[in-house]
């Protein structure tokens, strides 16, 4: 893998993977999953690390997946490679049974029940609840070998950001947000063939 950090004479990741932070793409990671992608970390121990891609959609609706769902107007969202078959959630509410919390607004899971109980009331919608189909993992030590060869800057960002910028942008967004020694990352092409 490429060492932008020698391309770009940037500075290494200064903040260490922890759960709640958030993962950015360098810009030549060229995986079709991972490309530009923004990924929050519900998950990073000695046992691995796991989250969801917060910036690729699939334009799908849930309700156009899950026949028996309440009526949730929504993008679907790819959270990444793993177990693809299977519906996972993070949103801002701590009074969802069994939920986890990942940072100081933010939870993963919970009894569906109650998350289906909550769009049917109009408590909960696209500004604090996201749909994911898969997810991100790394076995252990996986993810540190990753950030050593530099296919990642950790960093941490404001859950609105992740919910509520257009996701389009958000790698945008909190690329220019990590200061001027990554800001021309966003310059780069996406395809490094058409430079």
């Amino acid at each position: 893998m490429t060492d932008i950090n020698k391309i770009l004479d940037v500075k290494p990741n200064i903040i260490k993977p922890s759960q709640g932070k958030v993962l950015v793409a360098e810009p030549f990671v060229g995986d079709y999953y991972f490309k530009r992608s923004v990924i929050l970390l519900a998950e990073h121990n000695e046992e691995g690390s796991y989250g969801m891609i917060f910036n690729k959609p699939l334009y799908v609706k849930l309700n156009e997946l899950i026949t028996d769902f309440p009526k949730f107007d929504a993008d679907l969202f790819l959270g990444g490679p793993v177990k693809t078959d299977s519906l996972f959630y993070i949103h801002k509410f701590q009074e969802v049974d069994d939920s986890i919390k990942i940072s100081e607004d933010l939870y993963w899971g919970g009894n569906l029940d109650n998350i289906k109980e909550l769009i049917a009331l109009n408590k909960l919608n696209k500004e604090n609840i996201r749909f994911f189909i898969g997810y991100s993992g790394w076995s252990p030590k996986q993810l540190n070998t990753e950030l050593r060869e530099n296919s990642w800057v950790v960093t941490r960002t404001k859950s609105d950001i992740l919910l509520n910028e257009p996701p389009n942008d958000i790698w945008k967004r909190i690329v220019l947000g990590l200061g001027e020694d990554y800001a021309h990352w966003i310059n780069f092409p996406i395809n490094p063939d058409w430079n």
